[in-house]
């Protein structure tokens, strides 16, 4: 099998990615990795990687930072959909030189599907959140509560936005790039342009998610996509090997790219109040822009440590709620608060404090230093939270995502080497 990975995001975007890369390669089979350049540390020698999308993740990343308004906003839409050309064009020039058998794709990326056509060989859309396929059991993770069973299934139109938003220059793309016909404005990441049904691989654990009893066959939820501990364990910095070795317990608080160049200096002080107030020592991540703060005896500030490292040698975690992160501290056995901004945010903050692992989610937006302080001290002394983690963190463990997700893919692959 020769199986091409196209993604595109934040870390949590990237990283399981690279893990299922990492997996098929050690199984024998031809993989190639296409993401922006700001993650080629993540890709590993077995892997091939392919530069794609690093012009939108530098629009992506400059917009996350700045972002004040709403001339920067459009702004920034414009350089986007620029870049969103581009990066169409690298992932047809990248599939022309693998000449995969398969394509596995994050939406995104929006020309996996399409190249497949193209190609003739099987597209798998894959995401580490539930956000494909209708289900009556909740909506689509985008929506702020619960709808009840029909309108909770009817949610899932949203997935037609892409097509809708996008649908002209996808379609520029099919006729100028790929010499194929006009796809449907109101198509989806479940049907190709033909109308078949793709299969879907979630990422993500039915532990924490359980699998909806209306999903199809073709909806295949296989486990978390972590990668291998290293041979070559990632070295930190003296800092901060001191600092966790220092007295007392460590939090960790970091809100990733969820800064939009707002409230930076607000969001830094309401962190330092709350540490100083729980009496607790925190490392704190900067992200990109996400707050300012200044360091002090209790409070370590970073910029970037691989939460697979940080996460198993803090008390708690506190963070914005991406999916990748999201695994990470349950992974690691922490106890959890979330402050979501947007997106899938809160549908993993509501998780969260449904499997009792921690405190109702706050947004960041409203979060004050009193609700953090009182959420730190709870996480810290809670005996039911840490109960709670330990025996998600166990699940988690007997679980083989990225193993599932490759027998998945053989199997498209040898139907479609059987039918030639």
């Amino acid at each position: 099998m020769r199986a091409l990975i196209l993604t595109f995001g934040t870390r949590g975007d990237i990283e399981p990615f690279a893990a299922l890369a990492d997996r098929l390669a050690v199984e024998g089979h031809e993989v190639a990795l296409a993401a922006p350049e700001s993650h080629r540390h993540a890709v590993s020698a077995a892997v091939l990687y392919e530069p794609m999308g690093t012009e939108m993740d530098r629009v992506m990343r400059e917009a996350m930072a700045d972002m004040n308004g709403p001339a920067e906003a459009l702004t920034a839409g414009r350089q986007m959909m620029a870049a969103m050309r581009v990066s169409l064009d690298e992932q047809w020039e990248i599939a022309q030189r693998f000449e995969p058998t398969v394509v596995v794709a994050h939406p995104k990326a929006l020309g996996g599907p399409h190249i497949g056509g193209r190609l003739g060989v099987p597209v798998v859309p894959s995401l580490p959140l539930p956000f494909l396929t209708p289900t009556a059991a909740f909506p689509v993770p985008f929506t702020a509560r619960p709808l009840g069973p029909r309108l909770n299934r009817l949610s899932y139109t949203f997935n037609r936005f892409t097509a809708l938003a996008y649908g002209g220059m996808i379609n520029r793309f099919r006729r100028d790039q790929l010499g194929l016909e006009r796809a449907s404005r109101f198509s989806d990441y479940l049907h190709s342009a033909d109308g078949e049904r793709m299969p879907v691989l979630y990422s993500f654990s039915r532990h924490v998610v359980p699998r909806p009893p209306d999903y199809p066959a073709s909806a295949h939820v296989t486990g978390y996509w972590f990668r291998e501990p290293s041979s070559t364990e990632w070295a930190p910095p003296p800092e901060l090997s001191e600092f966790l070795e220092g007295d007392g317990p460590v939090v960790y608080i970091g809100f990733g790219s969820m800064g939009f160049g707002k409230d930076a200096e607000r969001r830094g002080r309401v962190v330092a109040e709350a540490v100083h107030a729980a009496g607790t020592r925190a490392v704190v991540a900067q992200g990109w822009g996400a707050l300012q703060i200044q360091p002090t005896r209790d409070v370590l500030l970073i910029d970037e440590v691989p939460h697979e490292w940080l996460f198993p040698r803090v008390a708690a975690v506190v963070h914005h709620g991406g999916a990748g992160t999201t695994a990470a501290g349950l992974r690691a056995g922490k106890p959890t608060m979330i402050c979501p901004v947007l997106g899938d945010q809160p549908f993993w903050g509501r998780r969260v404090h449904e499997l009792g692992v921690g405190p109702a989610p706050v947004p960041l937006r409203r979060l004050s230093s009193e609700e953090l302080a009182s959420a730190i001290t709870g996480m810290l002394h809670d005996d039911a939270y840490r109960a709670r983690a330990a025996d998600i963190a166990a699940q988690l463990a007997q679980e083989d995502g990225t193993g599932q997700a490759v027998r998945v893919l053989e199997g498209l692959d040898a139907r479609v080497a059987g039918r030639g």
